[in-house]
């Protein structure tokens, strides 16, 4: 468990095996798309981004995806307060990794994708990250139509960031290569409707899921992740599990100043039948020690008989204790973020 790389290596052998499994804290596997064993329509790359404004008590979305035999790009605004959400999505068929998802996280690159009603774009330069998405006629929670962002992130070199490299019992040359930028702080502006508001440094946080791999049909995973200050020095934490065989290491880490403190395994504790009543997460090494206090369950359900998918974002508030590497315990109180059970089968 926990197997730790430290060097830099390609990411898939000749057979389209992954060369090593584990994590690491930084990008270290190189991913080639040629050397993937399957089809076009089987091979899928994500850029996620969730930004949390602290201050605010909102956040806001959005996906750029290629899953192979169409593309998914999706906007997303959450209102913890009013306890709604908004959301807009879109689909190109037969995207087949065309549309200039980078082939690692470091590099400068820029993507893009518009439709009549919904625009994304991101932007990656140098330390920083342009992020533009808008939705013209989305309807938000307050009664306002329209939802413009334009931010940039910060990601200093200095910063550690979760990343994991795992396949499938049942078929090692599906895997799954993904990377958590946790901690990122946020400028820039934020339109609703007809009212601008500008952000503040220090008081939105971000996250990016980069993600590329080739997945087994059906899969069901748990994710939970949160960034902020806490007591003005930058904190979060990434939790996942469930997807694809985590005996070589798990996702699960805090982050402090920057720096990751990893975690063995986690459990979810999800009330039945109700996502919206209390949470409990915890660590197999009593590292964690989690409450949370839902707020908005972003909730989809698609059933097409071959395709279905089953989704609970879930975002609220956390609560409970922390333990860093070095013993120090850490408390939070109703720090916002989210925590998510997914189901797809495609």
């Amino acid at each position: 468990m926990q197997h730790e790389i430290t060097e830099a290596r390609a990411l898939l052998d000749k057979r389209g095996h992954i060369t090593e499994e584990g994590w690491a804290r930084k990008p270290l596997w190189n991913y080639a798309r040629k050397d993937i064993k399957a089809s076009k329509l089987a091979i899928k790359g994500w850029d996620y981004y969730a930004l949390v404004n602290h201050e605010e008590g909102y956040a806001v979305t959005a996906t750029f995806s290629d899953l192979g035999y169409a593309a998914l790009f999706a906007i997303s605004y959450i209102d913890f307060t009013r306890k709604a959400c908004a959301q807009r999505d879109a689909i190109k068929v037969f995207s087949l990794g065309r549309l200039g998802l980078s082939p690692t996280s470091t590099e400068d690159n820029q993507i893009s994708w518009a439709n009549k009603d919904l625009r994304i774009a991101f932007i990656k330069k140098g330390d920083k990250r342009h992020l533009m998405f808008a939705c013209p006629s989305m309807e938000l929670p307050d009664g306002s139509v329209g939802l413009d962002v334009a931010v940039t992130l910060i990601q200093k070199p200095t910063m550690e960031s979760i990343n994991i490299a795992t396949s499938w019992k049942e078929n090692r040359k599906a895997f799954y290569l993904n990377e958590k930028v946790n901690c990122m702080p946020v400028e820039g502006s934020i339109r609703r409707g007809l009212d601008k508001e500008n952000l503040l440094l220090g008081e939105t946080w971000a996250v990016l899921d980069w993600g590329r791999g080739r997945w087994t049909y059906q899969n069901r995973w748990y994710w939970s992740s949160a960034s902020g200050l806490l007591d003005n020095i930058p904190f979060g934490f990434n939790l996942g599990y469930g997807f694809s065989d985590r005996s070589p290491a798990s996702e699960n880490a805090l982050f402090y100043n920057g720096v990751i403190h990893k975690l063995e395994e986690v459990t979810f504790h999800i009330p039945k039948d109700d996502y919206l009543l209390p949470w409990k997460i915890t660590s197999s090494d009593d590292r964690l020690n989690l409450d949370f206090e839902p707020a908005v369950d972003r909730s989809s359900t698609t059933n097409l008989l071959l395709i279905k998918s089953i989704q609970h974002q879930v975002f609220g508030y956390f609560s409970g204790t922390v333990v860093l590497d070095d013993k120090t315990e850490l408390t939070l109180t109703r720090f916002p973020g989210f925590a998510e059970d997914v189901f797809n089968r495609y």
